[in-house]
């Protein structure tokens, strides 16, 4: 078992760690706070390690700054309409902690604010633990957690899985921060990306999903056709203009449960190469559009909005709340299990 790096203590002394996974000339960095991912190091064109992910050196900025760089969200993540749903009957309040109105991330204290526990780790793998008692932040049942990280040369995978003691509901995503070109390079307007999506699910003026499911076709949203992430983000456009960019849940082609490739990036300047696939029915594209006021990140990276992009593959967001949508509903003697993989290559 490698031996864990020490990166903090948190307030009531427990121990937060961090621990190195390599493989090939791949390696990334986990601190047990949130299960984050620290860093991913890719090679670029030249064989020279990249670090492209968002992140910080230090524990506190990740415990204040609300941003949940690299984190595994849940026990919901994205938004709940008005921070209620109701389940067979019963209907579960939950904290209005965005916009003072609606759910995001799990609530006050989310699985991103949690210090995970190590159930296994190896040089390329490491896997992590967390127990959700019934009613916390509202919601119903009891929730075990496992997420395990598998580093290859090829790339990361995540397998999330979760079982409940009574119905709930689960959606569980990784929150990490691309940047292809380097976590302290800039914005990441130039960059380019695809989703493989023919529909997204649009949203009101707080982010939450009308229940419509709408054709990309013939707007800035189609974005199946690889281009810069920049080309069409100032539109007028009433969707770009309420999110101040793209923040997204776009519906991946393909069926649900079989890991399929559903988005893909690239950088010019490193020649790195990114393809995200999942099992999961949706993905949020996120480009970072609320970034300013973070802390610097690794280095004193002075990190600034969309300087980063977010690739959260998800269950749709308030899908408790609308019939239509995939059921995000797990119940006793279900399991949770869904798997997210990013790829990369270099030209």
């Amino acid at each position: 078992m490698p031996s864990p790096i020490p990166f903090g203590v948190m307030p009531d002394g427990t121990a937060v760690e961090l621990y190195v996974l390599t493989a090939g000339a791949l390696s990334c960095n986990v601190i047990t706070f949130g299960g984050s991912l620290q860093s991913l190091r890719v090679p670029d064109r030249t064989g020279r390690p990249v670090d492209v992910l968002l992140g910080f050196d230090a524990l506190e900025p990740y415990r204040t700054h609300g941003k949940s760089l690299g984190a595994l969200v849940g026990r919901y993540a994205n938004r709940i309409g008005g921070a209620r749903f109701t389940l067979d009957g019963q209907t579960c309040q939950l904290a209005a902690n965005n916009n003072g109105v609606n759910h995001l991330h799990g609530g006050l204290v989310g699985f991103n604010q949690r210090v995970w526990t190590v159930e296994e780790a190896a040089e390329d793998r490491l896997t992590l633990s967390l127990f959700s008692p019934d009613g916390e932040e509202g919601y119903p049942g009891d929730l075990t957690v496992r997420v395990t990280y598998a580093l290859t040369e090829e790339g990361l995978t995540i397998r999330y899985r979760a079982e409940c003691g009574r119905s709930t509901v689960c959606n569980l995503t990784n929150h990490a921060y691309f940047n292809l070109s380097g976590h302290d390079s800039g914005p990441v307007l130039d960059q380019v990306i695809q989703l493989l999506a023919d529909f997204y699910t649009p949203t009101d003026p707080l982010s939450i999903p009308t229940g419509e499911i709408a054709p990309v076709e013939g707007t800035p949203m189609d974005l199946r056709t690889p281009a810069p992430i920049g080309a069409r983000i100032g539109e007028d456009f009433p969707q770009l203009l309420q999110a101040g960019g793209y923040d997204h849940n776009w519906i991946p082609n393909g069926r649900p449960g079989t890991l399929r490739p559903i988005a893909r990036a690239f950088s010019e300047t490193t020649g790195i190469s990114m393809e995200v696939l999942s099992t999961l029915p949706g993905v949020q594209f996120y480009t970072g559009n609320y970034l300013d006021g973070c802390p610097a990140g690794k280095g004193g990276a002075p990190y600034a909005n969309r300087w980063g992009f977010c690739l959260e593959t998800q269950f749709y967001p308030d899908s408790p709340n609308h019939e239509n949508f995939p059921s995000c509903v797990l119940r006793p003697g279900e399991v949770f299990d869904h798997t997210a993989a990013f790829r990369f290559s270099a030209e």
